[in-house]
């Protein structure tokens, strides 16, 4: 009977033991699955929260900024980008969300877009959308009225979109369900900034 309950003791410590064995593998997996790098998006013009310069606005050169793209999930297929305002026309009194760019079909291995990327050259297969002003290119910041903020939105998908000039409507429903990862990177315009 000692025999066995110390056979049943053992066992019970090698069940324990392999079991400090699994947690100490999936912590490991864990820690590793949380070093992945995640998507990123910023900007060498502005950082997060900044004001926009009037350079990149309807007040300057009217150009779009430079953009760098980081941590691609695998299995992205394509990026898509688009930059908007929520204070349209009044921060005070915001009536509609502002469409200004909108650029997908991104290859997945982009860096990033350079300054002025609309005239510059987008990257093959890439896609202009059509703005809220009905163009298939970058039209800056330009606020009728108080300090408006400009959302620039980085998305990861598992599809490539169809390649006519889509409107931020099109473009979200055509995204849904296909969103691997997305970044953000916010910044404000007030006419008279510098």
């Amino acid at each position: 009977m000692r025999k066995n309950l110390a056979m049943a003791g053992r066992g019970s410590a090698r069940s324990l033991g392999m079991a400090a064995i699994v947690l100490a593998v999936q912590a490991l997996f864990l820690v590793d699955a949380g070093t992945a790098m995640a998507l990123t998006l910023t900007s060498s013009a502005f950082k997060p929260g900044d004001k926009i310069p009037s350079k990149y606005t309807c007040e300057g050169a009217d150009v779009s900024p430079p953009l760098a793209f980081g941590g691609v999930p695998e299995g992205t297929k394509s990026l898509a980008f688009l930059m908007d305002d929520p204070d349209a026309p009044d921060p005070k009194a915001p009536k509609r969300v502002w469409a200004h760019w909108l650029v997908y079909n991104l290859p997945p291995d982009s860096q990033g877009l350079p300054e002025d990327a609309s005239r510059t050259g987008l990257p093959k297969g890439a896609v202009t959308g059509l703005s809220d002003r009905k163009q298939a290119a970058y039209h800056g910041p330009c606020p009728p009225i108080g300090r408006h903020r400009y959302f620039h939105k980085l998305y990861a998908l598992d599809i490539t979109l169809p390649p006519n000039a889509l409107t931020k409507a099109e473009l979200e429903a055509a995204m849904k369900g296909h969103i691997l990862a997305q970044a953000e990177l916010m910044a404000t315009y007030q006419k008279g900034d510098p």
